[in-house]
């Protein structure tokens, strides 16, 4: 590839296994058969250059002379120079097979473009919310002491910064219910998410779903955590039980570098899609 960002290169080939639809790649004869939605395991590396060119609706990744398009067929575009050069960097990170697992941000593209679930704005941030109800970071233990510290210590900051970030009321609770959300609590987080446009609101979801928590997502949104810390808070139980009892560390390893990836990519993903400058610096 002849361009890119450094760090969006590092972005690219840092990426895992996920599980959200992968792309295709169409030629001007090609024609779409029937398909599920989601991606081979692999293919072979059928493109020498990636480059990316701009058209009315957009950014479009070419791979050699080909267009890419999405599962259904429509033109890959993205909506800025910045989310084109990091979906470009993830084809070009690829060595002799494309590896579509590994291809986070294509795959939110793919799914924002094709909206495969027919999802509006109000059902996206719907399902987002839904999250806040059951938070990971709002279930508390009763025992042991020790896990009863250790969320006190590590969860309860969060949850202060988000009541002062948003001005709302978010409490805990040891029941299996949940805590109960105030009413205006939730509306005034459907309002905040209501600022984000749907592009980035798929993302959203996507790293809601991968933390099982709201506010942890929040904090990332607002950069007031890093995605390392976000997914340790998130598995802060399950890294306290590996403390005490031990653990197959291959299994734990890539569990937990799926996991960062994943949500490194949802967070990268949001914050592209709300990014409206071109890139300043190219590699030639």
């Amino acid at each position: 590839m002849l361009w890119s960002c450094f760090q969006l290169q590092n972005w690219g080939r840092c990426l895992l296994k996920g599980a959200l639809p992968g792309p295709v790649v169409l030629g001007p004869n090609s024609q779409l058969h029937a398909r599920a939605y989601a991606p081979p395991a692999e293919r072979k590396r059928f493109y020498q250059n990636v480059t990316i060119t701009q058209g009315e609706g957009g950014f479009e990744i070419n791979l050699d002379h080909r267009k890419l398009k999405t599962p259904q067929a429509k033109l890959f575009t993205v909506p800025n120079e910045a989310l084109a050069t990091a979906v470009a960097t993830e084809w070009d990170s690829q060595q002799d097979t494309i590896k579509f697992y590994t291809m986070h941000l294509t795959t939110l593209c793919n799914t924002s473009l094709d909206n495969p679930t027919q999802r509006n704005k109000d059902q996206l941030i719907r399902a987002a919310m839904k999250f806040l109800e059951t938070d990971t970071i709002c279930y508390r233990i009763e025992e042991p002491e020790t896990l009863v510290e250790l969320q006190k210590n590590e969860w309860d900051p969060m949850i202060k910064w988000a009541n002062k970030r948003y001005d709302v009321e978010i409490g805990t609770s040891t029941s299996i219910l949940g805590p109960s959300i105030p009413a205006k609590t939730q509306e005034t987080l459907t309002s905040y998410l209501a600022s984000y446009n749907m592009w980035a609101l798929q993302g959203i979801e996507f790293v809601v779903a991968q933390l099982k928590s709201m506010v942890l997502t929040l904090g990332l949104m607002d950069l007031h955590l890093t995605v390392e810390k976000a997914v340790l808070l998130s598995r802060l139980e399950e890294e306290y039980q590996i403390q005490k009892w031990g653990n197959i560390k291959w299994a734990h390893n890539y569990e937990l570098q799926e996991l960062r990836a994943r949500t490194a990519a949802g967070t990268l993903f949001v914050h592209l899609c709300s990014e409206s400058t071109t890139v300043k610096q190219k590699i030639l």
